[in-house]
């Protein structure tokens, strides 16, 4: 069994961390926020820090580490398939249902090769750790992960408030993320300048869209200082020449990207960008087309995926999960309706999520239509019992259920962060940890020995 950080010693260590208040102020005086659109509002909203680290051990981590690899290796193998021969699908392991009415799927991306076959090159992979200690992952996101900027900034300021927290404690120094972005970028960088694209400052993520701008030496734009010349990027600079973009960490997404390409009422894209892309002049970050892997019907299918393409037995665990596409499936999942957690595979961010056990008979049959009618919409899940961590209210230690974003980057070799952004609930009855429904974050502590 891997070994699981009590809460004794996760207390202790808030002692070396000190009062988040203070950390709480910095991080709000820094400008640490994200925004949402409620009711078409666009709302920023502070994302509260908690002072007592997730602390993960370095076996746990090793043994991590290398499922987490193991993982995003098969997804790239599996977009690279999908956007030309198609073997996978052939040969009967994935139906092409889960391919082709995939919204993520981009008929567009057919025949395109990325620099160097990667896909997903900046990969947040979501866990969960059970009370036996076992980790399972809930959910690959490979189009645009973010994240990883809170943990870094928390990180530096804990520095400044509590600088005997790191003295006193053997934890792996998390300031290596910038140049493991930056060695990212460059792998696929075509000749020219790394720049981050944002859509502007009423994006949910503006403040980590700067943020990594900064720390990776990137030029920070918008579309409407990007075109595209003889299929090559390039940047209006502010002499009034022009400066060319080798890659492009792009943080819009796929839909919005190119108005020539996907939806032509889109304002936030770049005409052309994806004849660019397509003549191999400027490498994009996440490449388009990722969606088909990251839908949560073809999670069910990763395991399968590691078997196929890499002749390996999984490392880390799925949660059990049931596909009602399937007959035998949907007969488990009519039956147990009520004990599992349902997801919509077209949403994100908490959202989609039902779990059986909050409805009503009335509701719950009303969704057990649903299901039927519509089977390659959702899949059903067994509820996890995950850890609890303890987390700081007023002046009181209670817990509260958190989960973990860990930031995989595929370059030359495939490395993941020893570090990662712990989300938890606030909401003492909620399983929903998401910054969009009301959560706060803590550090991630991997420890050196």
């Amino acid at each position: 069994m891997i070994g699981v950080i009590n809460m004794t010693q996760q207390v202790q260590f808030t002692k070396a961390v000190g009062n988040a208040s203070e950390i709480n102020e910095l991080l709000r005086r820094y400008g640490v926020k994200f925004g949402i659109y409620k009711n078409g509002v666009f709302k920023e909203q502070f994302f509260p820090f908690d002072p007592i680290p997730r602390v993960i051990t370095a076996e746990d981590f090793g043994s991590m580490e290398k499922g987490l690899a193991q993982r995003v290796n098969a997804l790239n193998e599996f977009l690279y398939d999908i956007y030309h021969e198609k073997k996978i699908v052939r040969d009967g392991i994935i139906p092409e249902d889960f391919i082709y009415i995939s919204k993520g799927y981009l008929a567009e991306c057919e025949g395109v090769t990325p620099k160097n076959k990667v896909y997903s090159h900046i990969s947040g992979i979501d866990l969960v750790q059970a009370k036996n200690g076992e980790w399972y992952i809930l959910e690959d996101n490979l189009r645009i992960p973010s994240g990883a900027s809170y943990p870094l900034i928390a990180r530096d300021l804990t520095r400044i408030a509590a600088p005997q927290a790191f003295e006193e404690n053997s934890v792996v120094d998390n300031r290596g993320y910038a140049e493991l972005l930056k060695e990212t970028m460059e792998n696929v960088n075509c000749g020219g300048a790394r720049a981050i694209l944002t859509p502007g400052r009423y994006n949910a993520a503006y403040f980590e869209h700067s943020y990594l701008a900064e720390l990776t030496g990137s030029v920070l734009v918008q579309n409407d200082e990007l075109f595209v010349e003889d299929n090559i990027l390039y940047h209006h600079t502010y002499s009034g020449g022009k400066s060319r973009i080798g890659v492009l960490y792009r943080r819009i997404a796929d839909e919005y990207l190119d108005p020539l390409t996907f939806l032509p009422e889109s304002l936030i894209g770049i005409p052309n960008l994806m004849e660019a892309y397509r003549s191999g002049n400027v490498g994009i970050i996440n490449a388009p087309g990722n969606g088909v892997a990251d839908d949560k019907g073809i999670y069910y299918f990763v395991p399968k995926m590691i078997k196929y393409y890499l002749d390996e037995e999984p490392i880390l665990k799925n949660a059990p999960t049931y596909l009602p596409f399937y007959e035998e499936d949907m007969k488990y999942v009519m039956a147990n309706l009520d004990k599992l957690v349902i997801k919509d595979v077209a949403e994100a961010g908490g959202y989609g999520v039902v779990f059986g056990n909050d409805l009503t008979k009335e509701k719950l049959e009303d969704f057990r239509k649903t299901i039927i009618a519509e089977p390659r919409r959702f899949i059903a899940q067994e509820v996890i019992d995950f850890l609890d961590l303890p987390i700081v209210e007023g002046d009181k230690t209670v817990m509260r259920k958190a989960d973990l974003r860990a930031f995989v980057l595929s370059g030359a070799e495939t490395k993941v962060w020893a570090s990662g952004l712990t989300r938890f609930s606030r909401n003492p009855d909620s399983f929903v940890v998401n910054s969009s429904q009301g959560g706060g974050f803590k550090d991630t502590w991997v420890l050196s020995r």
